[in-house]
């Protein structure tokens, strides 16, 4: 417990937030709300109890995977979650043309550039041809600022789109986020695109939506996401135990505020399972629209 609050002060973007939250945990164990529980147990009560205190759904406990339980390196960390991430194709679950040249893709996760950058040029390059644009992040659980960058500069034709900032509490200093000039697959431009978003929506998923929601780049269908905005360090308690601690928050340039604790609000809330339908209704009247527009060629002759 000492070692996990000691931690929380140390690391916790709120510093006086997380002073006020080792005091009155200190105080509960004082009272014996800790004793004879297990590592679960007690990992789950010590989560519900910063959550109360501290409000950031960021912040928790949990037993380590097995795999986990001896210390390892940074270098060897960084190799396990990129073996993770490449076993998990990089988030990328789907990748369609639906009918009506609509594209869809279904994101579970933000991958890392430095290994899923061409996996998500190969993503793009797949919708490059479509009317309008589906991305469901109704099971995206999150991953890193700067994949959702290299997502969303696909979507912008140049460099010159703010799109986040985060400010790191251990160096005080602020990182800003703007589209790329150079990305892996074509640009996605002057065409719709919709996103799905559910209750499970978080982390980066939700950065994913709240961007393109501040820049009005995509349209929202769905459910409030689950509202985590600060990126994390994962640190060793004990060899079985772990917390997760928020180290960085962020600051969307044109709100001037993130998604903490209230998510991401859809322009059209719908149940999630609902949301698919709405927004593919949305890109085939699109469609509809844009084909009226079009001149009619011969059939014999090509545009």
């Amino acid at each position: 417990m000492e070692a996990a609050l000691a931690l929380l002060t140390a690391r916790y973007v709120f510093p006086e937030r997380a002073k006020d939250a080792a005091a009155a945990v200190r105080a509960r164990m004082a009272a014996g709300e800790y004793d004879g529980l297990d590592e679960s147990a007690l990992a789950e009560r010590l989560t519900g109890a910063l959550f109360t205190l501290c409000g950031d759904r960021h912040l928790r406990v949990r037993v380590r995977e097995e795999g986990m339980h001896d210390h390892l390196t940074d270098a060897e960390l960084t190799a396990a979650y990129r073996e993770q991430s490449r076993l998990g194709n990089y988030g990328i679950a789907q990748v369609r043309r639906l009918d009506g040249n609509v594209g869809y893709l279904d994101l579970h996760g933000v991958a890392d550039p430095v290994v899923a950058g061409r996996a998500i040029g190969a993503a793009m390059e797949l919708v490059a041809h479509t009317h309008a644009l589906i991305v469901d992040l109704r099971k995206n659980r999150g991953g890193t600022p700067d994949g959702v960058q290299l997502w969303h500069s696909h979507l912008f034709p140049d460099s010159d789109t703010h799109l986040n900032d985060i400010f790191h509490t251990d160096t005080g200093g602020t990182r800003q986020y703007w589209t790329l000039a150079h990305v892996p697959g074509p640009r996605y431009l002057d065409r719709p695109v919709y996103l799905l978003t559910s209750a499970f929506t978080f982390s980066a998923g939700e950065e994913f939506a709240y961007n393109l929601k501040a820049t009005r780049r995509a349209t929202l269908t769905g459910e409030t996401t689950r509202g985590g905005a600060h990126p994390t360090d994962v640190l060793p308690i004990t060899p079985t135990l772990e917390i997760t601690v928020p180290v960085a928050r962020s600051i969307n340039p044109i709100t001037g505020t993130n998604w903490e604790g209230a998510g991401v609000e859809p322009d059209i809330a719908v149940p999630a399972d609902e949301a698919f339908d709405v927004a593919y209704r949305m890109a085939l009247e699109h469609v509809l629209t844009w084909t009226r527009r079009r001149p009619c060629w011969p059939r014999h002759a090509r545009p």
